[in-house]
């Protein structure tokens, strides 16, 4: 695990910042109609031309520039020519390269009009996120960061996923520790200033279990149920947390 200086989390945040401003891109570009290959094209021409490189390209020899994850997808879902269509829910997961510094951040996007299930799901999930994230404060643990989001989401009815965690991030898209979103209060690593990590909760409206699809990346609910993910790199200051990716 290694600590960032000041000057480092600022680095990350300016990578942040232009995942942040492609997400508000995408919240415009996203509707009935259009690929998620045109979506993954749209992100790295727009990273490229902002002087940074989409990290998940070619990592472990995955070939685009985003996940993108629609409806029973999980997560690591792999764009395709498939229209979105009307209903959907998609989730666009990227991974931003500054001059070698790093931030990654996953939103769902509802398509066009969406059904209140739908619509529930995204709201619960972001919602546990950004309780997660209260709890990223030096002194706290990481489980106090997984009660937090278990907790809420199991409450409104959700299951939250085991099989894919957060992580740490910096000059390497996954570094110590590992950002479980389920677990107990005050156990685990102890968060530190200087420490930056991923927050991902993904929760889905039926079992938390998971298969991974033939391509050995995508990873679908076992029972076809909706799931919805959002993601922010998070740096631990003293003064609290700072998010690095927010829109």
């Amino acid at each position: 695990m290694s600590l960032k200086s000041r000057n480092e989390i600022e680095k990350m945040h300016r990578s942040g910042r232009l995942l942040a401003s492609c997400h508000r891109e995408l919240a415009r570009l996203i509707k009935p109609g259009i690929t998620p290959l045109a979506i993954d094209r749209f992100v790295e021409e727009y990273l490229r031309s902002h002087g940074a490189t989409p990290e998940q390209k070619g990592y472990m020899g995955y070939p685009y520039a985003t996940c993108c994850s629609k409806n029973d997808v999980v997560c690591h879902g792999m764009p395709d020519e498939t229209p979105l269509r009307e209903g959907d829910i998609v989730t666009i997961d990227m991974v931003v390269n500054i001059d070698g510094w790093l931030a990654d951040s996953a939103w769902t996007y509802p398509v066009g009009t969406i059904s209140s299930e739908a619509r529930r799901l995204l709201d619960a999930t972001r919602e546990s996120l950004y309780r997660g994230i209260a709890q990223a404060k030096a002194g706290n643990r990481l489980g106090d960061i997984s009660h937090a989001i278990q907790s809420f989401a199991e409450g409104q009815g959700y299951s939250v996923v085991r099989q894919f965690v957060g992580h740490g991030i910096g000059r390497r898209m996954h570094e110590d520790p590992q950002v479980p979103h389920f677990g107990r209060p005050n156990q685990g690593v102890l968060l530190k200033p200087g420490m930056v990590i991923t927050i991902e909760p993904m929760l889905n409206v039926g079992g938390y279990q998971v298969k991974i699809d033939d391509d050995g990346w995508t990873a679908r609910t076992v029972d076809g149920s909706l799931s919805a993910q959002y993601e922010h790199t998070v740096a631990i200051t003293e003064e609290g947390p700072l998010i690095l990716t927010e829109q």
